[in-house]
């Protein structure tokens, strides 16, 4: 068994397990308990009253944190030769189609998102083993199927994300990073968590955001009052 390390130690000394910090302490505290030499995510964890089994208590969406992620994302755009220089204009990193398509099927994922045309998808059908695993199938719940290729690519580099509930009831995403002030990872886990809030199924009964932790890379989860979040 790894041994715990004085260090270690005194952060989660700093953490009580038992209590439901504030919204506005926790970002403050999830800085002070990360301790990587690199600069680590701030994630949140929300655990939700769905059945994810069920279609209609599926929560899926899309959301632009206004301090960005924090983290360069990776895009590559599947298109038709019309609509590439918009799409390089815009920032994407990789612009193309069949030779995309061709190292996808060889198992190439080098990417962060993937975004297409409507037009396109048709050809993408076939790389759903290799891209479905690792979320990476475009889709238009989560904007990335779209005839506005620019506008797309501008939103991902700028900070828009989606966010999916797992099979367990679980959203789990990066709000930003250690570096962040804790104003901004506030912020964004606010608007998150409305976002989260709004997209509640009707058909699902009883306690809708049953828990909310906030961590870094490493670090002790932050268990946060789902009270203390404004709008939620």
């Amino acid at each position: 068994m790894a041994k715990i390390t004085k260090k270690r130690k005194a952060i989660i000394g700093k953490v009580d397990a038992n209590k439901q910090y504030t919204l506005t302490d926790a970002s403050k505290l999830v800085k002070d308990i990360t301790y990587t030499k690199f600069d680590a995510s701030v994630d949140l964890d929300i655990r939700l009253g769905v059945d994810p089994r069920k279609a209609n208590q599926m929560v899926r969406g899309i959301v632009s944190l206004p301090h960005g992620s924090g983290k360069n994302k990776t895009v590559l755009v599947l298109c038709t030769p019309d609509k590439e220089a918009e799409a390089k204009e815009a920032g994407a990193d990789y612009v193309g189609l069949d030779d995309y398509i061709a190292k996808i099927e060889q198992g190439w994922t080098d990417v962060d998102v993937i975004i297409t045309m409507p037009t396109v998808m048709a050809k993408l059908g076939k790389l759903g083993k290799v891209l479905g695993p690792r979320n990476l199938m475009p889709n238009p719940k989560s904007g990335t199927v779209t005839m506005d290729i620019g506008k797309t690519v501008k939103e991902v580099k700028g900070g828009k994300i989606d966010f999916k509930v797992d099979k367990a009831g679980i959203i789990h995403t990066s709000i930003g990073k250690a570096s962040f002030t804790p104003d901004k990872l506030y912020d964004n886990a606010v608007e998150l968590l409305v976002s989260i809030s709004k997209l509640k199924p009707s058909s699902a009964k009883g306690t809708y955001m049953k828990s909310v932790c906030m961590s870094s890379t490493m670090s002790p989860g932050i268990l946060i009052d789902p009270k203390s979040i404004p709008g939620v």
